[in-house]
Order: C-alpha cells, then structure tokens, then sequence
C-alpha cells in the first residue's frame, strides 16, 4: 500500500510504502503514539508525562527520546508527522491509514447509514483490541484510558456487525461467520445469540442450533441472567421454521435480557432507557466522590422523567462484577449508556464523561470538565447539572431525529411524541398544526403519555400566545390538556410546566406561579421549568427573579430549542428595572437565535426604543409589518399580562418608533 499506514487494532505496526517500519521495543514508545493518535488536540507536555512516567528521574526527557524515534518512523523529509506546538505535542495523520481513526469516523457518521463494502472493510480493520497485549506497569491513568479505548472499540466492532448481518441473507455462509464473531465479541447480548439461531433456523441445521442454545444456557446461567426470553425466541423460531414464508427474529427486534438478580424492571419498547455506570475514580474505595456523582445524576435524571432510567442497585452491582459499561448496557437492554471519571491531581478537580448510544456504539455527548475544588460540593453541583441537563438534551435530540427519518404511520407513543417534539420547535403556524397532529398520534396509541398531554397543551398555548386560533378557545385547550397530563402523572415537571403556563394564560398570576415552583421543586433540572418563571416574572412579577431564572434556565440548557424565550424574558426584566441598554442587548441576542418569531422581534424593536436606538428599533418594526400590516402597540400589549407601569413603559417605547 503506498503511503504511511499504522495499525493500532492488534499488534502495533507501522508501514512505509508497503515497507514495515521497526520501533525500539519501547513499550512507553507504543503507548505514546496510541495516545497521540487517538488525541483530539495537541497533548501538553506535562499531561504526557503525568499519564506515561511513575516519576522518574528525568520524564521530560525520555519523553524527547520517545519522540525522536517517533519522528524517525513517521517523519519524510517532505513531512513532519510529530508536530510539537509550544509546550504540547500532536501527530499529523492527515492522508495516512490509521485503522482505529478509521473506525473512529466511521462511528461518528453513523454505522446505521453505511452500505454493505464499507462495513465489510471496517469488519476486516478489527484484527484485535487496541495495543493488543500491551499494559505499563505503574501508569494507572493510561491504564484507565486504554481500558477505556478498548471498551469503545469492541462495542463498535460489535454494531459494524449487527449493522453488516442485516444487510444480508440471514442464512448465508457470510452471515454466519459475522454472527460468529459476534457472539464471541458480545456473549451477553441475546440480540446477538437470537440472530445466530435465527440464521441457522433458516439454514436448517437445528442439531448445531440446539447446541448453541445449551451452550448458551449454560453461560447465562452461570452469570445469573434470565435466559427464558431467548429460549421462548427459539421456541417461536421453531413454530414457524418455514424458510420460504416465515422471516426470523432480526437481531435488533429480538429481546434483551437483563439480570434476574438486579433490581430493573421491564424496559418498553415505546421509551428510551438510560444506564449510567458508576464513574470510576483511581485509587478510591466505592462509596466515594465518583460513587456519591453517580447517584446524585442517576436521582436527577429520574426527577426529570423524559425517559426510563436503571436503578442505582442495578448499574452498581453490575459495575462490582467488572462488567463494561457497554456490556452492561446491553444486558440491561438500554438505548444510552453514560459513563464517567473523577480525578483530582493537585488542586484540580477532572471530570470526564461520555454518552454513548448501546446499538451503534457512537459516541453521542462527551466532555471533559476541570475546575478547582475551592467549595467542592458547590462545584460538584454546578458539574451534576451541567451533565443531567446534557444528557437529556443530547437523548432528546437524537430521538427527535431518529423519528423525524421513520415513516409516519409506524411510529410508536414515543417517537410520535418525538417527531411532535421537531415540528413544535419550529414556531410556525403549520408546524403548531403538525406537533398537534403528532401527539395526538402519541396519545392515542398511550393515553397516559403524560410529556405528550403536556406537548399538546404548549401547542394549544402557542395558538393563543401567537393569535393563531381564538384565544380564548386555545386557552381553553391548553388549560384542558394540561389538567390531563397531571392527571396521569402529577410527579412530572413537565405537566406542573404546561399548567403553570395555561393558568397564565388564564390570567391567575398567583396559581401559575405556584405550578411553576413545583415544576423545578420535582426537578430542578428542569431548564423549561425555570424559563417559564422568568417569562411570568419578566412581565408582573419580580424583575430581578426573572433575570436570575433566566440565567439559570440557560446555564441548564445553554443550546435550548427556547433559547430565543429565554434571552427575551432577560430583556424584559432588564427594561422594567429602567436598565434600557442592558434590555436592548439582550433582546438582540434573542432575535439572532434560530426560529425567534414575530414577538421576539417586538420585544425587541420596544427595547431598542426604549434605550434611544431609534434607527435600530424602527428597523424591527419594518420587518414586523412585512408580515403582520396592521401590528400596533395594543397587539404588542394584549400579548403579555404586564402590570400597570411596565405596560405605559413599553407603550412609551411603541410611540418612538411609530407603533403606537
């Protein structure tokens, strides 16, 4: 092969035009470029001395002779490959084949939206696990990332197969070579064994079959997993072994298995799951600061109620048997599974985490957070937050996808609820229509969606709130789907939200605020909770409170669909104080953001007035009018429930610009 190709995924080598390339027999030598490779950015000098060397006697400098011998193999006289950039070091890999960077982006595209060659050729990059028999004595922090790394590779290995199998004949000799692999790769996944039944079903070697179940059976046990679901798969299998009219099981509808010893209850089809494992935190005994993090995101996640999430019991006692996390995550039978590290090398506190989606192994989130523990606990809680609201985010974003690419009518409750979900944050009158349409769909496949209740009750408050529909009848609606979505779960934020924002609607300031307050008591990660008391303190309420709420509804979810909302309720706060320039920064935020509609604009051209720039305010109101001819100060006024002096303040500002 011309070029430069390394392969890290088996035995470490290094190829120059075909030609192998020999390295010292260095194990820090390998490790160092694994590392550098798979790196993101420039690695600090010091970081690759932290992660490498045991404090030895001179690290820096065995990190130069490392380096020289790396330039020897990588290096052309055309090309420096090992670049080193201030204090840090990077590879350039650019035009090179490197198999794990490969795989890597392959991962990142999306295995599900690859053809048949190119998961073959990714199927024949796995030749073994990353720096396959490499360990370093007394370097447990590259230990943790390699152990890590191998984990993430396996697990993708595992999907490029799933994802390979079903693109061909379940019964053909290739099929069953992959399901092979498969199996040995992932022993507890019984999408993996059903899917190897299924083709050998079909191929009628049912001796050979039945022997693969026992072997099965037997492992199953001996970890104390339920194996009854898969041996009622292969009992429907056999009922219906009619290779030309009956279609087996494929491996992603055939049932999970969890442990029969866990805590977990059923997962349903129509809701996504979450597993987060236990963060690992070198040297420290469980029941630590990694043990009490989990916990405290595990609690959180639970309160918000956006989808299913494993017991504390479960992921901890499958963590106590060295169970990885993606494994875990399989045999639990979960969509998402977050994983995370604590360190804290002098004075600093690092915590890194990972979200990843179980069947395509991609890495959906991950980030790396460092501070200093100066108030631990306070920074701790900022961290928890940071990475509850995430990960709900980043699931809710992937769901809203996913759904938006399925066929109308085979959506289940909760992809309806998801596709109503993208068409609701459009903010437009015809996508209002099509949320509503959707959760409907939602309900009425699962009455007792309580999101979905509360996801119609926002279109109904979008009508009246935008004049799309009679206001009063709206509000209505609104008002009546919320009391259902507190009907049917009255411990979800989201119904306490919808009914705080009807009752507003409605005028009773009072009672709205009260079911706000308990949206964000019952979750106080619940960012829409806190937007929607700055959006009602922001107009008759306590200026200053509505600033701070907004503050903390952004901080909780920085890439909010509402984000527009959030940034106007500041505005309007900041304007009621008198502190115009400050209320017309904000508002031109707002107006930046995608989607923000026609009142975020107004909002804008009345702060603008108010803080003098004229020319910039009557700008706004010219775009206003494009649209909406006839809009005046009283459409502007009879859209919110200001109180007496913030209402003759805006109109103040309406009658310089000429809305008046």
């Amino acid at each position: 092969m011309p070029g430069l190709s390394v392969r890290l995924l088996g035995p470490l080598t290094i190829r120059r035009d075909g030609a192998a390339s020999v390295l010292p027999a260095s194990r820090k030598l390998r490790a160092l470029l694994v590392y550098l490779a798979l790196a993101p950015h420039p690695v600090g000098r010091s970081r690759l001395c932290e992660l490498l060397w045991d404090v030895p006697n001179d690290p820096r400098g065995e990190l130069r002779w490392c380096l020289s011998k790396l330039r020897g193999a990588l290096d052309t006289p055309e090309r420096a490959r090992v670049l080193t950039p201030g204090d840090a070091v990077a590879l350039d890999l650019d035009g090179c084949m490197v198999d794990a960077l490969e795989i890597g982006h392959a991962a990142a595209q999306g295995i599900d939206t690859l053809d048949a060659d190119r998961l073959r050729t990714l199927a024949g990059l796995f030749a073994g696990d990353l720096l396959d028999g490499l360990e370093l004595d007394r370097s447990p922090l590259f230990n943790s990332w390699l152990t890590g790394q191998r984990r993430r590779f396996r697990s993708i290995h595992a999907a490029v197969l799933e994802r390979l199998i079903a693109t061909l004949p379940p019964e053909s000799d290739e099929a069953i070579a992959h399901l092979d692999n498969w199996v040995e790769l992932a022993p507890f996944d019984g999408r993996a064994h059903a899917a190897l039944l299924a083709g050998l079903n079909r191929r009628g070697e049912l001796d050979a079959a039945e022997k693969h179940l026992a072997a099965a059976e037997q492992l199953f046990r001996a970890e104390g997993l339920d194996f009854a679901s898969l041996r009622a798969t292969w009992g429907m299998m056999r009922g219906q072994r009619s290779p030309a009219s009956a279609q087996p099981p494929c491996a992603s509808t055939a049932p999970g298995l969890a442990p029969t010893s866990l805590d977990t209850e059923p997962v349903g089809p129509s809701q996504a799951s979450l597993a987060v494992m236990p963060f690992s935190q070198d040297g420290a005994p469980r029941g630590g600061l990694a043990d009490g993090l989990t916990h405290d995101i595990i609690t959180r996640l639970a309160k918000l109620r956006d989808f299913f999430v494993i017991a504390r019991g479960s992921v901890f006692a499958l963590s106590e048997q060295n169970i990885a996390p993606e494994d875990a995550g399989r045999r639990l039978n979960v969509d998402y599974v977050a994983t995370g590290t604590v360190s804290n090398p002098a004075g600093r506190l690092i915590v890194a985490v990972e979200l990843v989606e179980v069947r395509t192994a991609r890495i959906v989130w991950a980030e790396t957070f460092e501070r200093r523990p100066d108030d631990l606990f306070a920074v701790l809680e900022e961290i928890g937050n940071t990475i509850v609201s995430s990960i709900a985010a980043e699931i809710e974003i992937v769901e809203r996808n996913r759904a938006l690419l399925k066929a109308p009518n085979s959506l289940n409750a909760w992809e309806a609820y998801h596709r109503g979900l993208w068409h609701m944050y459009r903010f437009t009158r015809d996508e209002n229509e099509q949320a509503r349409h959707f959760f409907g769909r939602a309900l009425r496949l699962d009455p007792t969606f309580a999101r979905a209740h509360a996801g119609l009750s926002f279109t109904h408050w979008q009508a009246a709130f935008q004049r799309w529909g009679d206001r009063d009848r709206e509000s209505a609606l609104a008002y009546e789907s919320a009391g259902l979505s507190l009907l049917v779960d009255d411990h979800n934020p989201a119904s306490h939200w919808a009914m705080g924002r009807a009752l507003w609607l409605r005028g009773e300031h009072d009672d709205s605020l009260y079911e706000l307050k308990q949206a964000v008591s019952l979750s106080p990660n619940f960012a829409l909770g806190h937007y929607a008391l700055s959006f009602v303190h922001s107009q008759s309420g306590d200026p200053q409170e509505a600033i701070s709420s907004s503050d903390h509804s952004r901080h909780l979810s920085p890439f909010d669909p509402l984000l527009f909302a959030m940034l106007s309720a500041r505005a309007m706060a900041h304007a009621r104080l008198g502190q115009f320039d400050e209320a017309a920064e904000w508002a031109l935020k707002a107006t930046k953001r995608p989607n923000a509609h026609a009142i975020i604009l107004a909002i804008a051209a009345h702060c603008l007035a108010l803080a003098g720039r004229l020319e910039e305010a009557r700008g706004f109101a010219a775009v206003i009018r494009r649209t909406l001819p006839d809009y005046r100060a009283d459409d502007f006024i009879g859209t919110f429930r200001f109180e007496p002096d913030a209402e003759a303040l805006f109109r103040q500002g309406a009658r310089r610009i000429g809305l008046g």
